[in-house]
């Protein structure tokens, strides 16, 4: 089967990246992309909407054949034209597909009109797909900044399979259960894009089940802590889970993170904000 590349850093996998995919349905579809974006390497860290290992999932449950994700510091010195040799003699590609803004090669001096020309000179088929999107176009950093506003419910209809992350459920400090309402706490990565603290509608996947739930992420200023952390409480679920890895998915936010005066103020706030978004009064 003849090799179709696909270019990109593919963060999110959002409409854009998926009209790439499209035009290279029928090949043994390479997506060629990065563990890290490069422009990360240029900013104190990375702020990803989707972790590396969902990234390479969802590429792959979208049609890709394999995935081979580069580190920028392999190729950074690389000026486009090596970068395109090596990219020509590693797969031997009869397509390259990419977006109408990729750029490559060291500096990103490599633009899609070189791309097209490079390909032409070596018989290899491409293709530059337009912007997608009315008004603003879809992009990765568009949906970055939705995600820091918290409108993550706008962020899920772009994303594929939702905004979230999967991580390992820690021991906290059993407030929740002393207070009735049991929580799981998990670390948020930190590579991933930082959504405005507080009360979100929330989903969780435990051994594949899904449940509803209800997440606070911050700091706890009431209880501060040091780490970015989230809470959650699941709707009809007792299970001890503690060290198992399990998927977190934010829905909706619901309200911004709060500093309380008591233990009591912040007992009764969690109580309506259960009531409210899951329809459990813990008082009953």
């Amino acid at each position: 089967m003849k090799t179709a590349l696909v270019l990109g850093t593919f963060d999110g996998l959002h409409e854009g990246h998926r009209a790439v995919l499209k035009k290279a349905e029928g090949f043994y579809t390479v997506a060629v992309t990065f563990d890290v974006p490069p422009k990360a390497f240029f900013t104190l860290k990375p702020e990803l909407l989707m972790c590396s290992e969902d990234k390479n999932d969802g590429l792959l449950s979208l049609g890709v054949s394999e995935v081979f994700s580069l580190k920028f510091t392999d190729v950074c010195s690389m000026s486009a034209e090596e970068f395109f040799l090596f990219l020509k003699e590693k797969f031997s590609p009869k397509l390259i597909v990419c977006g109408f803004n990729y750029a490559f090669g060291a500096g990103a001096k490599g633009d899609t009109a070189l791309l097209k020309d490079l390909c032409e000179q070596n018989s290899i088929d491409f293709c530059a797909v337009e912007a997608v999107g009315e008004g603003v176009p879809i992009s990765s950093s568009y949906l970055r900044k939705l995600a820091v506003s918290g409108d993550i419910e706008e962020v899920n209809r772009h994303i594929y399979s939702g905004f979230g992350f999967k991580s390992e459920v820690l021991h906290g400090d059993s407030r929740g259960s002393l207070l009735g309402f049991p929580t799981i706490n998990q670390a948020y990565p930190e590579n991933l894009v930082r959504i405005r603290f507080g009360v979100y509608k929330s989903r969780v996947i435990v051994d594949g089940k899904e449940y509803d739930s209800i997440t606070n992420i911050g700091v706890r200023p009431t209880y501060k802590t040091d780490f970015i952390g989230c809470e959650t409480y699941i709707k009809d679920f007792s299970a001890d889970i503690y060290g198992k890895t399990v998927t977190l998915k934010f829905l909706k936010f619901i309200r911004d993170e709060e500093k309380f005066s008591d233990v009591k103020a912040l007992e009764r706030a969690v109580k309506d904000d259960i009531k409210s978004v899951l329809g459990i009064d813990i008082n009953n």
